[in-house]
């Protein structure tokens, strides 16, 4: 068995872990970590688990996590530094699903992450990317960094065009709208049900972190490449769920029937990601509500002439594709596993 640990337990991300290890056939849960949740049991932390009675959070260490294969941090990003900083060398494998080290290049990390401060040295020594992007760097890792949730989804809807079809996309506008887990467990006014319930909230109009971690992935990738990448982002009134809305603005022209098939190609191994037809059932998808409760990431890419754009549509479940199940999905692949092992769950619909 593989000993597993989260550091995080009490937060959206690690009670997903909990989850999801707790059904895993390779993986046993041997450590929770936390600070202001010391002493507490999943149960108490998570209404829905009635898991892992024997386990407490215990605070975090080289002592406390000795032992262990592999620790998952689903942490704040300054706390993901800081832990990352003690034991990068102490532990056969680190996952970490913040944002302390998705952007590689020093001036930008500042700009996005201004209050994390890391070594570049340890940055650099990081694998990040989507598992169906850099499978191969995953095997044997010791520190992966896993992209945020709309950098999944939007990371898995442009790849088949730059790095499939080696398109050069000049500008690409993205749209953006998520559920409340997106922003974890912190109180904030905007998100009290009287102002969240029915919204469409505007919270990252004129930019959002998670579009420059795709660009400064993409700009280390061939052979495409992207000039212009911007990005709107709304919080909306579900819960669980994620849809990103890519306009590639291009005057290249593309069939619609080529497009579908370079994307077929593209996820011909990728068990995680399904390639969608827009009106292939009873409601038009992708849509985050067909996914919940998986590990599934929908796409989608049509050509829309009149426009001169493609329009690129993901969808994913926020808390376990573009989180939780990602990790797991990693270190599946970071110890030798299929990829798909402990993740078969279908999506829940309707939830």
């Amino acid at each position: 068995m593989i000993r597993a640990g989260i550091v995080g337990a009490s937060g959206l991300a690690g009670g997903e872990l909990i989850r999801l290890i707790s059904q895993h056939p390779e993986l046993e849960l041997s450590f929770l970590g936390g600070s202001s949740s010391l002493g507490r049991r999943p149960a108490e932390l998570h209404p829905g688990l009635r898991l892992y009675p024997q386990l407490t959070v215990r605070e975090v260490s080289p002592e406390t996590t000795d032992g262990l294969d592999v620790l998952f941090l689903a942490t704040p990003p300054a706390v993901s530094a800081a832990l990352a900083g003690q034991l990068a060398d102490k532990l056969p494998s680190i996952i970490d699903l913040s944002g302390a080290f998705r952007i590689r290049t020093p001036e930008l990390h500042a700009r996005w992450y201004p209050k994390v401060a890391r070594s570049t040295e340890l940055a650099d020594r990081f694998v990040y990317g989507v598992p169906e992007l850099v499978g191969e760097q995953l095997r044997d890792a010791p520190l992966i960094s896993l992209p945020g949730c709309y950098a999944t989804a939007l990371t898995l809807g442009l790849a088949p065009l730059t790095l499939g079809l080696g398109m050069d996309l000049p500008t690409v506008v993205v749209d953006g709208k998520s559920g409340s887990s997106g922003g974890g467990l912190q109180l904030r006014t905007a998100d009290l049900h009287p102002f969240r319930s029915g919204a469409i909230a505007p919270y990252a109009p004129t930019g959002h972190r998670h579009a420059a971690e795709v660009r400064d992935f993409m700009e280390r990738g061939k052979p495409g490449s992207i000039g212009s990448l911007s990005m709107s982002a709304y919080g909306v009134s579900h819960v669980r769920g994620l849809m990103v809305s890519a306009y590639v603005l291009t005057d290249e022209p593309m069939d619609p029937g080529e497009l579908r098939r370079a994307y077929l190609r593209f996820y011909k191994a990728s068990p995680f990601v399904r390639v969608r037809r827009h009106t292939e059932t009873v409601i038009p998808v992708p849509d985050p509500q067909v996914v919940l409760g998986s590990n599934y990431c929908d796409v989608m890419a049509l050509p829309d002439a009149e426009g001169g754009r493609i329009v690129v549509l993901a969808a994913l479940d926020n808390l376990v594709k573009g989180a939780a199940g990602q990790a797991v999905q990693a270190a599946n692949l970071r110890f030798g596993l299929a990829e798909d092992t402990g993740l078969g769950m279908q999506p829940v619909v309707p939830a």
